[in-house]
């Protein structure tokens, strides 16, 4: 039933989709469409309420509710500090913020003239931030249809022409990659060869810094990153390698390593005051031990891991390869896919928010295997449209009975690995998303975001 050889795997990167086909580029027609068919939802216990006062947010030691703050371009936020000392919310990268808000009071955050996207709140009282006092403004995702209520028809059709033109220009934003290239500088995942020392141990050097990272186009955050990638590095070894890998802190504040789902001895797990010290700034530490699997695992912070984790200290690390099912293989892609939802990347996809998200080409009859990594801080539905998924194994243990799915659901720090196999009779342009729609699209019908395509070519 199950195979024990495959072909080489191409691992994701840059050369997986430079495929420049006037029959793909023509089939994006569909996606618009997909693109007008994806509407807006609410989670009450993940959104602010919305009110004459305009969003709702609560400041406390040491959190910002909620985590995800939507709000209209040119509205407000009601901001309360229901804690017991002083705190005031500042927009990051911005001169917006509140007055110093005294343990009771309240206080008014302006957002006119800002522009719709994501943005980073926190508090600016030294040291809140750090201790969790963090979160995410979604600015002009507003759902629930509230926007609509009360509008004339003839002016719900303008506004649907004009959007209609944004969406067409970000679309050959996207488009452009398959010629041009990636439209954001920065990619992430990218593999990264070991150090092959003299007794064969894999050597793999990791450094944390504070780097400029474009989200998407036009949009720069300061990410904390290893190896100045968002994704940080791939790494790849094999069942029984010995592997050590290095990371050298060059950012203000300590860190560690953890190795999520990897089997490590007890002093290799990477919590600070557990397993070990913090690596303090300017400081290294190596990480040692022998490879079991396979595994599908992620490697971030563990310190201060609220706050570095979604900033961008993650990235990937396979042991060995997963078994494949009969039918299937051998594999042609191996696509990590790291979502994240919160903190100065937010919401994304590999470190990227559409229309700088990757598209995934594949010809019909290729297996393409793809890792969904959940590094951020709620659940993500996975779906995608018209070509099932076999879920292969559930965070790096294969499956005894693979299953189909069209949408699968990642928590946080779950990894789901699915083979995706076209046929001649699905080519075209797949829309692929998170299916929590507000991670998908804006309440003006302008997608960002947790958004790719999977390209089956003709």
């Amino acid at each position: 039933m199950v195979r024990a050889q495959r072909g080489d795997r191409e691992v994701f990167g840059l050369g997986a989709w430079l495929f420049g086909i006037l029959a793909v580029v023509l089939a994006f027609g569909a996606l618009a469409v997909a693109g007008n068919a994806l509407s807006t939802s609410k989670d009450a216990k993940e959104v602010a309420a919305v009110g004459g006062a305009g969003t709702k947010v609560t400041l406390t030691e040491f959190k910002v509710d909620p985590v995800m703050i939507e709000a209209p371009v040119d509205g407000t936020i009601a901001v309360t500090n229901a804690g017991a000392v002083e705190h005031d919310l500042a927009i990051k990268g911005t001169d917006r913020k509140t007055t110093m808000l005294k343990s009771g009071q309240s206080g008014t955050l302006s957002l006119k003239g800002l522009k719709q996207g994501n943005y980073t709140v926190f508090c600016e009282v030294s040291g809140h931030e750090g201790a969790g006092m963090k979160a995410t403004l979604m600015l002009g995702t507003m759902s629930g249809g509230g926007a609509a209520a009360g509008t004339s028809d003839a002016a719900l059709t303008a506004a649907d022409a004009a959007n209609s033109k944004a969406m067409a220009a970000q679309l050959t934003q996207y488009v452009d990659q398959l010629e041009k290239g990636p439209n954001t500088k920065g990619v992430g995942n990218q593999p990264l060869p070991p150090t092959v020392l003299p007794d064969g141990t894999k050597k793999f050097d990791l450094t944390a810094k504070v780097v400029d990272w474009e989200i998407e186009p036009g949009k720069t955050v300061k990410a904390w990153a290893y190896n100045g990638q968002v994704p940080g590095p791939l790494l790849k070894v094999g069942i029984g390698d010995r592997v050590r890998i290095v990371v050298k802190n060059e950012l203000a504040q300590s860190t560690s390593l953890h190795l999520h789902g990897i089997e490590t001895p007890n002093s290799m797990d990477g919590v600070p005051f557990v397993t070990q010290d913090p690596i303090e700034p300017g400081d290294s530490f190596a990480y040692d031990f022998v490879a079991k699997g396979p595994a599908v695992g992620m490697y971030h912070s563990h310190d201060y891991a609220l706050t570095q984790v979604p900033d961008g200290l993650a990235g990937a690390i396979l042991v060995g390869e997963e078994p494949l099912p009969d039918g299937y293989g051998p594999v042609t892609q191996e696509v990590p896919m790291m979502l994240n939802d919160a903190g100065a990347i937010g919401l994304s996809l590999n470190g990227k928010s559409f229309p700088a998200t990757a598209p995934v080409v594949a010809a019909p009859g290729e297996t393409v295997e793809v890792h969904y990594m959940n590094e951020g801080q709620q659940i993500h539905p996975m779906h995608l449209h018209g070509i099932p998924q076999l879920v292969i194994a559930k965070d790096g243990f294969p499956l005894p009975q693979p299953y189909l799915a069209d949408t699968v659901n990642v928590a946080p720090g779950e990894r789901f690995s699915v083979l995706i196999k076209p046929t001649a009779d699905q080519a075209g342009v797949w829309a692929w998303h998170c299916h929590i729609l507000s991670h998908a699209e804006y309440e003006d019908g302008m997608m960002f975001g947790m958004v790719t395509t999977f390209i089956v070519k003709s």
